[in-house]
């Protein structure tokens, strides 16, 4: 849940309404009516990206329509957001909580999506049980990648963080508070199912997630590991891959290797965090398994920052490689008719122009953050951002001149505030 202190365009009207008639009742409640609790706050964030690349867009993540390079130089759309929380309280064994976020999405609209609704229920102090639509403990920031005022960067680097559709599941949690010592723990228990609206018509459903979380405290020091196993299916590539399998068995071979169809994907990964309050050092690492289109990949990334007075400056170092084939030979054409041969090289091609949108990808990021109010932060940060091994690595909306391997140097501003 968003901590008591935590873009760009304006909420859209509807859920404007919607905060100001919850605002309404909040201020019923403290002048003494009966009912639940409520609490409403909010948290956004108003960035500007731009980008050397003039032949693909920057993004923060693959559920974006564009972003800074190609569409445009300068580009809001990469960070900024707006968010609402709600939070009531029933009684003392049982609440619930309602997120929605307003960002920029795969159809270049606003439209606000509910990311958290779920009812939790205090079994004991130590054991907490929720029904409801829940974010997925995937990183060390999962339970706040939203509000940019929490994390020191710009945007978690994307290397890890951007290259999943999946944040959210759809239905039951179990976390469990046990210690050891000196060492405090909480463990999580999760089971659920995930759709997510690509471009219409597509889209993308996580069914069967199952997962395991637990994250350990010692002083200052917080390391936070996962395990995620879902079902995916998708219709991205699905005319590509019918057309393979109308090339006889070789070509069904092939469709059946890659088609993101009720294939199963593992997700594990391993994160820590050690801040003694004056400076701070995160790093974290991913593996993901897949025997589909998706690939399977490994990301991390490590980072490193010190606080004055009001400033914090800060590196960044971040990786992602495909330890899975990112080529396919794909149907031999020697020997056909010119017509034939010409049809089947075409399959290949659109095959191989899939497997590069695998991740392969180094970042090198220098920034600052001033906090310049009780809850507002202004943060200025550089990437360095290179595609490796010919993949595309995270950019989007590439144009037939893009060549792997070129730098884009990535400069961003972000105001990030809570209320």
């Amino acid at each position: 849940m968003m901590p008591q202190h935590p873009p760009g365009r304006l909420l859209s009207p509807s859920l404007f309404a919607l905060g100001m008639l919850l605002g309404a009742a909040a201020h019923a409640q403290d002048d003494g009516a009966a009912g639940p609790a409520w609490t409403l706050s909010g948290f956004g964030t108003i960035g500007a990206a731009h980008s050397s690349e003039r032949n693909g867009d920057y993004t923060a993540n693959v559920l974006k329509a564009n972003g800074a390079g190609a569409t445009r130089s300068w580009s809001a759309n990469v960070d900024s957001r707006l968010g609402a929380q709600l939070d009531l309280r029933f009684t003392k064994a049982w609440s619930a909580v309602l997120q929605v976020v307003s960002e920029q999405g795969l159809d270049n609209s606003y439209r606000p999506r509910v990311e958290w609704a779920n009812l939790k229920y205090q079994a004991t102090p130590d054991l907490a049980l929720r029904f409801g639509r829940i974010a997925l403990p995937m990183f060390l920031t999962a339970d706040y990648r939203k509000v940019g005022y929490i994390y020191p960067w710009v945007r978690p680097p994307v290397e890890g963080y951007g290259a999943l559709p999946f944040t959210s599941s759809d239905g039951v949690d179990a976390t469990l508070r046990w210690s050891a010592g000196a060492v405090q723990n909480s463990s999580q228990l999760f089971y659920g199912r995930d759709d997510v609206r690509l471009i219409d018509p597509l889209r993308a459903t996580a069914r069967g997630i199952v997962g395991i979380s637990n994250t350990s405290d010692w002083g200052a020091l917080s390391v936070r590991a996962n395990l995620i196993r879902a079902e995916i299916t998708t219709d991205i590539g699905s005319a590509l891959f019918d057309a393979y399998e109308a090339a006889g068995p070789a070509g069904v071979a092939i469709a059946r290797n890659y088609r993101i169809d009720h294939k199963h994907a593992t997700i594990a990964s391993i994160g820590m965090n050690y801040d003694p309050g004056r400076w701070f050092l995160m790093a974290e690492a991913s593996r993901t398994r897949s025997a589909s289109l998706l690939g399977s990949t490994r990301s991390m990334y490590a980072s490193a920052g010190l606080r004055i007075r009001s400033f914090t400056p800060y590196l960044s170092i971040a990786q992602a490689r495909a330890v899975s084939a990112t080529h396919e030979d794909g149907l031999p054409t020697a020997g056909l008719p010119p017509a034939a041969a010409a049809q089947l090289a075409q399959l290949n091609g659109g095959l191989n122009l899939l497997l590069a949108t695998i991740p392969q990808q180094d970042t090198q990021a220098l920034g600052v953050r001033w906090d310049l109010a009780a809850n507002a932060a202004l943060k200025l940060q550089y990437d360095r951002v290179t595609p490796r091994l010919g993949s595309r690595g995270t950019l989007i909306n590439l144009t037939p001149a893009f060549r792997s391997g070129q730098t884009a140097h990535v400069t961003s501003v972000a105001l990030d505030f809570v209320y």
